[in-house]
């Protein structure tokens, strides 16, 4: 059975998001920093890996990137005249903390505290987040992830952050898509560290998990900020039978929801794992590395609950059929499943189908889960092919219809009675894609990665009015200034 048609998009111009709700930018920190080799930066898990033959397009690596260390105060400028009222940015372990554990390195420090200086000198809130997959080599070669001790050092380094920078950052996110960490770092070797081994990669999604709630509690207790918010932020999925008649594609839309979604929000927010999950794995582990004790450190409050957000799945069983996602789940459980698309699918560059709809239903769903909760989506954005137009300018307008159905989402989810407060672009600049390397572009500022030479796209003129109005503008130049 083909999956069913996608209905016509409703964008909501002109609709105006409530007061005191949050517009900002994102980024990731060996994605755009460059300098990985200045200042008493340790090694990273990303570094080995994208200097592993092979590992990423083009041999391609985060060496110099958007060279966003020494450009930052450019970069902030680019932000400033945005007119955006805040900035996610990641924190380098390895620039903090060079062996993971052990001597602290003041000059990092240092330059992220120069960095939120900068933000609050031109009124931008710093968002920051402690973990965004750079982890110190030297914990890998400990255990990495599906080792305890790699949460205990997560919880020490948060501590000295926290004590660091937390009498001026607005708000604090644990860790970023743990999902990626652990299945694509240890399961499917497609990031880094590039291992393959699905009861390493559950022992890692328990200690993601681990590492999260102790982190929480070491920031509460340094961070002298007193309205400061605290975070964490997945990347869940929006999942849907390819047939919603069949008894087995809807079984297998529960089991994904259960390892990809569940085992996240199960132990962040109500304090348990879901059954389904310890039921689907039990031919890879019986789960004996949650200790007693760990699911009370894990579940600990949060005042924002982050979601990046790019694209739904389309999820059954059975042969794969023409038409369907050539892939195959290395999620430990989900072997048997197929992915498919609606005959009438538009793809960004990425291949990720453009389907707005999923947004509201994600945010929608979460609200159920806790209500009241206050939801902030963390990233969500798209890849496009773009290019430096005759003009000099870069004209992406599959990127701000992107954004127009994507904020109309956010807003219908708000119509819904979800508590979203925020909503942050990925990205604000094109930058170091992991193993895609630099051929796929999220940014909304252009960078020759030659020259580094900065070009505000077309969307970044939209979003500036986005930023400005709290209104959700048309798709027409001529009413962006």
């Amino acid at each position: 059975m083909p999956v069913a048609p996608l209905p016509a998009r409703q964008p909501l111009v002109g609709a105006e998001f409530p007061e005191g709700f949050v517009f900002g930018t994102a980024t990731a920190s060996y994605q755009i920093e460059g300098a990985v080799h200045e200042d008493g930066r340790g090694p990273s898990i990303w570094d080995t890996f994208s200097h592993t033959p092979g590992k990423v397009a083009r041999g391609e690596t985060g060496d110099v990137a958007c060279d966003h260390y020494h450009r930052w105060q450019s970069d902030l400028d680019l932000m400033a005249d945005y007119g955006v009222d805040a900035y996610r940015f990641s924190i380098a372990w390895p620039r903090i903390v060079p062996g993971g554990t052990g001597a602290v390195n003041q000059a990092g420090l240092d330059f992220y505290s120069r960095l939120v200086d900068g933000l609050l000198e031109r009124g931008i809130k710093p968002v920051a987040t402690l973990y965004h997959w750079d982890l110190p080599q030297t914990l890998e070669d400990d255990g990495g992830w599906p080792a305890r001790g790699t949460a205990n050092a997560f919880a020490n380094y948060a501590e000295l952050v926290g004590a660091a920078l937390g009498d001026r950052v607005h708000q604090w996110t644990t860790l970023n898509e743990p999902w990626c960490s652990a299945y694509l770092g240890y399961a499917y070797g497609v990031h880094a560290p590039g291992r393959v081994d699905q009861e390493a990669s559950l022992r890692a999604v328990h200690h993601l998990n681990l590492a999260h709630g102790l982190g929480l509690q070491a920031l509460r207790a340094a961070v002298s900020k007193p309205d400061a918010l605290f975070s964490i932020t997945n990347n869940l999925e929006t999942l849907r039978p390819i047939d919603p008649d069949s008894e087995a594609d809807v079984m297998a839309v529960a089991r994904t929801r259960a390892m990809h979604n569940e085992v996240w929000t199960g132990p962040q927010l109500l304090g348990e794992y879901p059954q389904l999950a310890f039921d689907v794995t039990s031919h890879v582990t019986d789960w004996s590395f949650v200790l007693d004790g760990d699911l009370e450190a894990i579940r600990q409050p949060i005042d924002v609950f982050g979601l990046n957000w790019y694209t739904p799945q389309w999820v059954g069983t059975g042969e794969r059929q023409p038409g369907d996602a050539d892939v195959r789940s290395m999620t430990p459980g989900l072997e048997g499943n197929r992915y498919a698309f609606p005959g009438n699918a538009e793809f960004t560059t990425m291949d990720w189908v453009i389907d707005d709809t999923g947004l509201t239903e994600m945010l929608v769903s979460l609200s159920k889960l806790v209500p009241g909760m206050a939801l902030s989506v963390t990233e969500n954005g798209a890849s496009q092919a773009d290019v430096v137009d005759r003009d000099g300018q870069v004209h992406d307008p599959g990127r701000v219809d992107y954004f127009i159905n994507h904020l109309s989402a956010v807003h219908r989810a708000i119509e819904q009675g979800a508590n979203v407060t925020s909503y942050f672009a990925w990205s604000l600049l094109d930058n170091f894609e992991w193993s895609w390397g630099y051929e796929r572009r999220f940014g909304i500022t252009h960078v020759d990665y030659e020259t580094q030479l900065r070009t505000p796209k077309d969307s970044a003129k939209w979003y500036s009015k986005l930023a400005r109005t709290k209104t959700i503008p048309s798709a027409d130049p001529a009413t962006w200034a």
